[in-house]
């Protein structure tokens, strides 16, 4: 198939050409982000932009270079992606309770959160970071998902596996 018919399709609507265009240049793609992304980001960022491409295909002009359009994809999501993790780190000394505020002693509830941050600095950046947001930042998984602009269950699925690490990384703490 030329890469002509496949633009034309692509901005035709046809979802097989979704398909095509996605076994054809997700390594390039892949290979893009890795550029500018933690790699452990990759894969979920790779997954956002072919879901704009099919979102956004009536924008694709067929005359246009298909790869370029892609990479433009690409690169913008790869932008927004690193903005939005710088601005929703959340310290954990902002969201602390205040000493005293569970009866224990101030030491304790250094403690307590010094063992919390050194879990959560263990847990994969995007797992940390649905946390950070649900818990410290007030959200739900459906805004969180708008947030990072990534699929609901993208953001059940690294909630899940990050509260299951952070259990396993702090029972024996507790034990």
């Amino acid at each position: 198939m030329t890469t002509d018919t496949l633009n034309a399709r692509l901005a035709a609507g046809d979802d097989m050409a979704l398909v095509e265009c996605l076994r054809t240049h997700a390594a390039l793609i892949r290979s893009y982000l890795r550029r500018f992304v933690p790699a452990q980001d990759v894969e979920d960022l790779q997954q956002v932009v072919f879901a704009e491409v099919w979102r956004c295909r009536h924008r694709f002009d067929p005359a246009r270079s298909l790869p370029a359009w892609l990479l433009g994809i690409a690169h913008n999501r790869a932008v927004d992606h690193l903005r939005v993790r710088r601005l929703t780190t959340v310290p954990l000394e902002a969201v602390a309770d205040p000493p005293g505020a569970d009866g224990r002693s101030y030491g304790d509830g250094l403690a307590d959160r010094d063992r919390i941050r050194r879990a959560l600095a263990e847990l994969p950046a995007p797992q940390r970071q649905a946390i950070e947001l649900a818990y410290y930042g007030d959200l739900t998984q459906r805004e969180i998902a708008e947030r990072l602009s990534v699929p609901l269950g993208t953001v059940k699925a690294r909630t899940a596996r990050g509260l299951r690490r952070l259990s396993d990384l702090l029972t024996p703490a507790a034990a």
